[in-house]
């Protein structure tokens, strides 16, 4: 019986591929923007990515921008949200600070700076010193960010026309190229704007959830002190459990054949779509999809972009996926890489499948197999922002 769900489940992504999204790792890419019943026929029933062009071109914001001259005096009194880690992977997992052979979830600290300095230290980053990323999400653009926002459409009228609604929130990203990413899905549907710079996306539908290695890990954020130049790292207290992907599709060379072992339904399955989002371009990312995000600066060092929240339909598909991550993973798993792996339960509630515990991590380079046992523990309903889902439970910001 498990060797017929287990090949039901390949199935399924092979076929979502041959019947909606297409066999090569390219989504659809539009010339100009689709009318809204296009949008909402071709893209958002079928819950389908695409790539835009053409539909930024009046922004103010797209040569304003580009000077940082521009974005100084403008913001040059505003206070805003400067995130830094060590690495540049904010929201990520990481070692963990008192088993290092084990992985937490690791966000960065937030300072509150002037945009002039807040901009230097984008600017000034160092690899395994200190990265800092203007990426403060929760409607920054309107709120500390405001004075810009006229340089931007307050929203796209095919996509306010076609979701039958305005943006929830509007969201400023200011970084360079040693912020990353790590895989993780929204529950909003994404109009993403990059103005400067270039973002590249792999992507991968919701019917993939499996490949995902999903897993609870022990929260933890990053503290940084000014006078010793140095980041410390503290879980928090009480243990709060974050679910997160545990796949990196980037190991470095050394680990991954190693990692290709440990995640073989995401190394072995089909190829993750692949999108470079140049300025200019607009990409249509559908909620509850897979992406994992580096990006490429301009001759500045900077990569800006505006991104559009707007809220999801909790419909049929929601329902089908909530059933589809229900099914217990271990059946596609080589017992010996299983792992725990969250899964949701009837009540949507997260529970933990498969008692194997050894091989339970993601794909740092400093990271080993071993994961702290957690097999006695239940999962946590997490609390990442305070967006509810129809079923009460919190709706996950973060890109």
């Amino acid at each position: 019986m498990e060797e017929e769900e287990e090949e039901a489940i390949k199935n399924l992504w092979q076929e979502v591929r041959d019947l909606s999204l297409g066999t090569t790792t390219q989504i659809t890419h539009l010339s100009s923007p689709p009318t809204p019943l296009q949008f909402l026929r071709d893209y958002i029933s079928p819950n389908k990515p695409c790539l835009i062009s053409n539909s930024i071109n009046h922004w103010p914001a797209t040569t304003l921008w580009h000077s940082t001259s521009y974005l100084l005096k403008t913001l040059s009194s505003n206070t805003v949200s400067l995130h830094v880690t060590p690495t540049g992977h904010a929201d990520a997992l990481t070692p963990h600070p008192n088993y290092p052979s084990t992985l937490c979830f690791a966000s960065g600290e937030v300072q509150h700076l002037r945009f002039p300095d807040a901009l230097t230290r984008v600017l000034e980053s160092e690899q395994n010193k200190c990265v800092g990323y203007l990426q403060q999400q929760n409607d920054c653009l309107r709120s500390e960010y405001g004075v810009l926002s006229e340089d931007c459409d307050s929203d796209f009228d095919w996509a306010s026309e076609a979701f039958g609604c305005l943006p929830e929130a509007v969201n400023l990203w200011v970084g360079n190229e040693l912020s990353e990413t790590s895989f993780h899905k929204d529950h909003y549907e994404n109009i993403y704007a990059v103005v400067s710079g270039e973002k590249h996306f792999l992507l991968l539908p919701p019917t993939d959830v499996h490949r995902m290695y999903i897993r609870e890990y022990p929260a933890a954020n990053y503290h940084y002190s000014q006078d010793a130049g140095e980041f410390s790292l503290e879980l928090e207290e009480p243990v709060r459990k974050v679910p997160w992907c545990s796949v990196n599709p980037y190991p470095s060379p050394e680990l991954k054949e190693k990692e290709m072992a440990k995640f073989p339904l995401y190394f072995n399955g089909p190829r993750p779509f692949e999108v470079t989002v140049k300025a200019g371009e607009v990409l249509y990312l559908p909620s509850m999809w897979f992406h994992h995000v580096r990006q490429s600066p301009d001759s500045r060092g900077l990569t800006i972009a505006v991104n559009y929240w707007y809220d999801m339909q909790f419909d049929i598909k929601y329902a089908y996926f909530n059933f589809l991550q229900s099914l217990p993973l271990s059946m596609l798993c080589n017992p010996a890489s299983a792992g725990k792996l969250v899964v949701a339960s009837q009540d949507h509630s997260l529970i933990c499948n498969s008692e194997d515990e050894s091989s339970m991590g993601s794909i740092p380079a400093s990271a080993n197999d071993n994961l702290l046992d957690d097999s006695d523990d239940t999962a946590e309903k997490i609390s990442i922002t305070h967006c509810q889902e129809p079923n009460g439970e919190e709706k996950q910001r973060k890109f």
